[in-house]
């Protein structure tokens, strides 16, 4: 066999393994493929957001008469890193920027869906230029 015979049949074969080896799609309860990527994880955490947060730190976590808005310079994540947001909801926080009173845990929130939170308020941040 010649050289470019050789090369074709090897070329066939690598392409047939990636089609036939390549991860197919998720499947959607409704078996429609399952759309992944960040608009999928902001649209969870805003979801999440607004079962657990909304109530205290308002709509666009810009606050409320029981919380102190998400969306400000003293929640960038150079003075409150993310870090800080997974401890206040496993443990609570104390009063310290605000007059709202202690936080407290919120242990139905699990540490999975502060991830999820946490990127939604990270982006409504970047929006508002806080950071």
């Amino acid at each position: 066999m010649n050289k470019i015979v050789i090369f074709s049949v090897v070329a066939a074969i690598a392409v047939a393994a990636v089609f036939f080896l390549a991860p197919s799609p998720t499947k959607s309860p409704r078996g429609t493929a399952a759309v992944t990527g960040p608009s999928v994880a902001l649209a969870k955490g805003r979801t999440l957001y607004l079962q657990n947060c909304m109530q205290c730190h308002g709509r666009g976590a810009q606050g409320s008469d029981k919380g102190p808005p998400l969306v400000h310079r003293y929640y960038e994540p150079n003075h409150h890193g993310d870090i800080a947001f997974y401890l206040a909801v496993e443990r609570g926080v104390g009063q310290h920027h605000w007059r709202f009173g202690d936080m407290k845990p919120l242990p139905k929130v699990k540490r999975e869906e502060v991830t999820h939170i946490i990127g939604y308020v990270r982006n409504l941040q970047r929006k508002a230029g806080v950071f």
